[in-house]
């Protein structure tokens, strides 16, 4: 059965076939009154092409139809995608090479010459050798009228420049584009806050928290920000505006409240205030029950009224939502609570069910990418697969919140 990049080939082959097809019944038209009869080379080659491709050789049948085909301006859309088809496969030398070839010809035109331009700059991407693209890209957006153009080559410079990670470059180059493509609010927010996580690293608190501002004005959604901007208001002893920050997360996003309470117990305790987080937490149990507040919440009773008391909060709140999670610390409650009945040895039960909830926690994925589905077992802020930015979240439900 063929594979993708066979499959790819084939449909490459058809549109060359009915190319050259093309061209031949032109010739014919064209020499209808001459006795010379059409050039019956190129068909032959085609042919020959086709049969390394029905024989699962991909590699000879794409160098054959490369032979068969001359640049010109009806080839050239031919040429570039089999360039493209190298790149797909893994193979962007090659589509270097095309691309490269193409280029080398002066009979063609400016839109198509840019449009190669673009193709030879996602070649030398997936090679990684992205000064080689970045000027290519440069280039295109200082001298190319097409809008078309100059926005597809803007989208691959930002794309290069978050590789690189040069926050502030590609900050330069969405902004004007910002308003035509709301979307990358969000990204442009993130790369604020990398500058900002910089700038706290290297002590400038003051420029990272005017960053953490402007990149909550471009998303107001964005967590990440609210967090770092919490954390710089404990930093500087204002743990009451740090709780404030930190409340307006459940209205951000819901999902990420097990992502702020160990800043938000942290900004109550250095208050000395644990009335005052107690009451909090069960605000927020009213607005998402979720097992990381009902076990913040057991350990604030375990350690003032005692066991008994955390296993009767926490079992009355996990009949209402059960989960993994709980139900592991509410085994640990009970055995704890029979070592100190004076138990020397737990209920062999207890321990059996203790067994099999850390067997399912150690292979439970805590967080995962509602984009692509990527599972994750700490929070990143960047999906390392489909690259985009703040899908990542804690998993609610039964295994997880």
């Amino acid at each position: 059965m063929l594979d993708t990049a066979l499959l790819g080939v084939l449909l490459t082959a058809i549109a060359i076939g009915y190319g050259l097809g093309y061209r031949q019944a032109t010739r014919r038209r064209q020499q209808h009154l001459s006795s010379a009869p059409p050039s019956q080379a190129l068909s032959r080659d085609y042919f020959v092409g086709l049969n390394y491709l029905l024989n699962e050789q991909p590699d000879e049948a794409i160098n054959t139809f490369i032979n068969v085909l001359t640049v010109n301006s009806d080839t050239v859309d031919t040429h570039i995608a089999l360039g493209k088809l190298f790149r797909a496969r893994g193979e962007a030398d090659k589509a270097v090479s095309i691309h490269q070839n193409l280029l080398a010809r002066p009979e063609l035109p400016q839109h198509t010459n840019e449009q190669i331009q673009l193709e030879l700059a996602r070649d030398f991407m997936a090679l990684g050798v992205h000064d080689r693209a970045q000027r290519l890209l440069n280039i295109l957006l200082e001298n190319s009228t097409d809008d078309s153009h100059r926005y597809a080559a803007k989208q691959l410079l930002i794309d290069l420049l978050e590789r690189e990670q040069a926050w502030q470059e590609a900050l330069e180059v969405i902004q004007p584009i910002l308003k035509q493509r709301p979307a990358m609010r969000r990204p442009a927010a993130h790369w604020l806050c990398e500058l900002a996580l910089k700038e706290i690293s290297e002590a400038s608190r003051a420029m990272a928290k005017k960053h953490l501002k402007k990149a909550l004005q471009l998303d107001e959604n964005c967590v990440r920000a609210t967090l770092l901007l919490a954390n710089l208001e404990m930093d500087n002893g204002h743990c009451g505006r740090a709780i404030e920050r930190l409340d307006c997360i459940v209205h951000q996003e819901t999902a990420h409240i097990p992502t702020m309470l160990p800043a938000l117990k942290r900004a109550y305790l250095r208050q000395d205030d644990e009335a005052g987080y107690e009451a909090h937490l069960f605000r927020l149990l009213e607005q998402a029950p979720y097992t990381s507040i009902i076990i913040a919440l057991g350990e604030l009773v375990h350690q003032r009224d005692g066991v008994d008391k955390a296993i009767a909060l926490i079992g009355e709140h996990l009949r209402a939502v059960p989960s993994l999670g709980g139900l592991d610390y509410l085994i640990d409650l009970y055995i704890e609570s029979q070592r100190q009945s004076g138990k020397e040895t737990p209920d062999t039960r207890l321990l059996l069910l203790k067994h099999h909830t850390d067997a399912l926690l150690l292979n439970r994925t805590r967080h995962r990418c509602q984009r692509c589905g990527l599972a994750s077992d700490a929070l990143q802020w960047q999906c390392p697969s489909c690259r985009y930015w703040g899908t990542i979240k804690p998993i609610i439900g039964v295994e997880g919140e």
